[in-house]
């Protein structure tokens, strides 16, 4: 552990009291922190922002269902990461900052960058990618522009918060290296290169113990290894032990508990359980955080609307991914679109875009871009537009033979397709990759009559897309803001390359998710219960589907454009601590455009498992047609090492490297092979890794698990005997007598009510209140829920555990 520093503010911490110092480690309310006037310690509003300013300016709450004031609404981290573009991401983060700012918004809550481990997660769309360095940098950079303001950014959610099913109480059980390599690399990146201000733990527990309280994470890591010096702030309604939080490194639990936790602080420093040393540390972080972002919103100026529109614009545009473009029955491939080309525009999404997803990220956009509008107003003509489907799944024929009449009348068909609002949403994660199957049918039903139709596809994660080689071209809108109409419009014909590329695996068909399923019998993804096991290990994404030679629909990485590229004369220089990787690029097609040239690394040999590639690192080039440049990509001497649980460290690995260059992690351009020193004998591990040590995670056992692990597998079930206690959800409730059974199912019945009234977002946050922990109902409510009143709904129910 680090050394702790002294005091910045030891004046204003000794004029507080102890109640003061207590109550400034809780917020005030929902957004704002406590002030205390007389010591000159001011209240600072955080608020949500991963990819848009969300303040709400009447009755507040975490899931976006009351509304918020009108913010520009960029496009969220799954669409941003496809930019791969780290300029890209610093300029977003100043925009975001300078609203931020403009708004008297002290710290924004974002970055999310936990790993997309498999995509039926609810919240992927938050979150840039399935590869730790990729989301690192990229998030590293939005950092730098948030806090280049003088607002805070608060890069989240620490760690492993890779579900939304029971977020509040699941154990992400998962082995250190894994957790190292994939879950906390990313994290590690972003601290290191940009040095966030705050930063915010997750609501689950990691290996048995919740986040916000885990020692190992929060001191031995994040402070004690990285360095972090910053705020650590609960999620929203996280704290689930206030003085144990405290102890491992929380400063501030959010939202305001009502007094509730500062009573508890007062009584365990009084009683001894907690040095007020401790408390004062805390403290001290927060009079610090307060003071200097609100010295940088006394300098704010307005920002201009329209400018921050044309810059959601542009983003948008880089972030565009065509992922099939083959020649149409003339020859050439079918984009971009040719001026005056006649279009039908089929499909509800064209007309009223989905640009974002659900949850405490929604944002109030100050105008939203459609796609229907901006080609109209285009170079092609636009023959009519069918809306051809119900959005949220109810079967028309009539829809379904409009479309086929008006893409008739057309040279080529614009087909809008996508996932609905209560696809995606926070708190809830999807049941399935499928498109919804009107979609499916029409889509069928459009290829049979026509040659040349166009996909357009919407949403934050992956689909299946079993009809992807019945159509000629398919661009991949992802979730990207307010812009989205007026970018799509023009990839479409031609004004804009599309230069985005994948930051997440599209499978052929779920089964084939490394995570999809196991021989645990509580599954894999996602958790049902107590437990998240993780025995895809460091297999996640392109690493399994490489590895195991899996087929894939689109990999990581890929991405077309307008024009081609050439790549010649590698050159490595690759030593025990890192080096460069250095190439050319010529552009070798008649227009200018983009590439994202990638490298990836490997050891050709290893003593333990080891996926057969790895991102190494990347560059975004922009090349005229008929030039070239030399590209030089540094890679950090992480990229040969692998941590040792053994040793309980990082350990270099010797011998032969592959390096493969090239244009997605499947098209590799140049190849060399280069030697590295050993560093010291490599730990081979313990027993027989059997069907993990190749990257066969869909068939690692119990036992094997148990190895991984290093302990044995925790019970991944509830027993259905076992006492209701305050640690056990809402959903749990299963389990009781016929009262509680009957709140529950009261509970799903209003959820399924507002869904049919196409309310996601009230329905969702029904959610968030079946999977909550009873313990963390009294905090949640602020206190006006009571623990007395929740252990007396409890012994109603069913027998409480003895308290702990």
């Amino acid at each position: 552990m680090a050394e702790t520093p002294s005091l910045r503010h030891p004046e204003t911490v000794a004029r507080l009291s102890l109640e003061e110092k207590a109550s400034l480690t809780s917020g005030a309310n929902f957004w704002n922190t406590e002030s205390v006037a007389h010591a000159g310690v001011p209240s600072i509003m955080l608020t949500d922002g991963p990819h848009g300013v969300r303040k709400q300016g009447g009755k507040s709450d975490h899931l976006g269902l009351n509304a918020s004031l009108p913010a520009t609404c960029f496009p969220t981290a799954a669409a941003l990461a496809q930019s791969w573009d780290v300029e890209l991401l610093e300029r977003v983060g100043r925009r975001l900052g300078a609203e931020a700012r403009g708004a008297g918004v002290a710290v924004l809550l974002g970055p999310g960058l936990n790993i997309v481990r498999n995509p039926l997660g609810g919240r992927s769309f938050e979150y840039f990618s399935e590869d730790p360095l990729l989301s690192g940098d990229l998030a590293a950079a939005m950092v730098r522009g948030i806090q280049s303001t003088g607002v805070a950014a608060c890069p989240k959610h620490f760690a492993v918060n890779s579900q939304e099913h029971l977020r509040m109480s699941v154990d992400e059980v998962v082995d250190e290296r894994s957790l190292r390599e994939i879950y906390l690399e990313g994290f590690r990146r972003v601290v290191g290169q940009a040095r966030p201000r705050t930063l915010m733990t997750s609501y689950n527990k990691v290996n048995g113990i919740y986040a916000n309280e885990n020692t190992h994470l929060l001191a031995d890591i994040l402070r004690g290894e990285w360095g972090f010096g910053g705020v650590i702030v609960t999620d929203w309604g996280g704290n689930h032990d206030r003085i144990a939080g405290l102890l491992a490194g929380n400063q501030l639990e959010m939202p305001s508990s009502g007094g509730v936790t500062d009573r508890r602080i007062v009584d365990a420093v009084r009683s001894g359980r907690l040095d007020e040393g401790v408390l004062d540390h805390a403290v001290d972080d927060l009079i610090a955080l307060a003071l200097e972002t609100s010295s940088a919103l006394d300098a704010a100026e307005p920002v201009d609307p329209g400018a921050q529109h044309s810059a959601a614009v542009d983003a948008a545009r880089r972030c565009l991914v065509l992922l099939r473009n083959t020649p149409g029955p003339e020859g050439d491939p079918l984009l971009p679109l040719a001026p005056a080309t006649r279009v039908a525009v089929i499909g509800d999404f064209a007309e009223t875009p989905r640009y974002q997803g659900a949850g405490s990220s929604l944002v109030n956009p100050t105008r939203v871009d459609d796609a229907l509008g901006a080609l109209r107003s285009g170079p092609v003509e636009v023959v009519g537009f069918a809306r051809g489907f119900h959005r949220f799944g109810k079967p028309s024929r009539g829809l379904a033979d409009e479309a086929l009449e008006v893409a008739g009348r057309a040279d080529t068909v614009l087909l809008f397709l996508g996932l609905d609002e209560s696809s995606e949403a926070e708190g809830v994660d999807r049941e399935h990759l499928r498109l919804p199957a009107n979609q499916l049918a029409l889509v069928e039903r459009l290829t049979r009559a026509h040659d040349r139709v166009v996909v357009v596809l919407s949403g934050g994660a992956p689909v299946e897309l079993p009809f992807a080689e019945d159509v000629p071209a398919i661009l991949y809108a992802s979730l990207t803001g307010q812009g989205v109409g007026t970018a799509v419009a023009d990839v479409l014909t031609g004004r804009h390359d599309p230069g985005g590329r994948l930051a997440v695996t599209f499978p052929v068909r779920y089964e084939d998710v490394p995570s999809a399923r196991s021989a645990s019998p509580a599954g894999v993804f996602p958790g049902r219960e107590r437990t998240a096991e993780h025995r895809d290990g460091i297999f996640v994404g392109y690493r399994y589907y490489s590895t195991r030679d899996v087929a894939v629909r689109f990999c990581f990485g890929h991405g077309l454009g307008y024009t081609s590229f050439a790549y010649s004369d590698l050159d490595v220089d690759l030593g025990a601590d890192g080096g460069t990787v250095s190439f050319t690029v010529r552009n070798t097609g008649a227009r200018g455009g983009r590439e994202v040239a990638q490298v990836y690394v490997a050891p050709e040999a290893s003593a333990v498992p080891h996926p057969r590639t790895e991102l190494a690192g990347f560059a975004s080039v922009e090349i005229a047609p008929g030039r070239e440049r030399r590209v030089e990509i540094a890679i950090d001497g992480r990229a040969l090492e692998y941590f040792d649980t053994a040793a309980g460290g990082w350990r270099r690995h010797g011998g032969p490297y592959s390096i493969r260059v090239g244009a997605s992690v499947e098209d590799v351009r140049l190849s060399a092979t280069v030697l590295v020193d050993d560093e010291a004998e490599a730990d081979t591990g313990s027993g027989d890794p059997g069907a993990y040590a190749h990257g066969d995670v869909q068939r690692v056992g119990d036992a094997e698990f148990a190895a991984l692990l290093g302990r044995p597998v925790p019970p991944s079930l509830w027993d259905p005997d076992e006492p209701l206690g305050l640690d056990d959800t809402v959903a749990r409730l299963r389990h009781a007598n016929p009262a509680g059974r009957g709140v529950l199912a009261l509970l799903h019945a209003v959820r399924r009510v507002l869904l049919a009234l196409r309310r996601p977002h009230a329905a969702n946050n029904v959610m968030f209140l079946v999977n909550m922990p009873f313990a963390k109902i009294e905090g949640y409510s602020g206190g006006r829920v009571s623990r007395r009143s929740v252990e007396r709904f409890l012994r109603l129910v069913g027998r409480r555990r003895t308290a702990r």
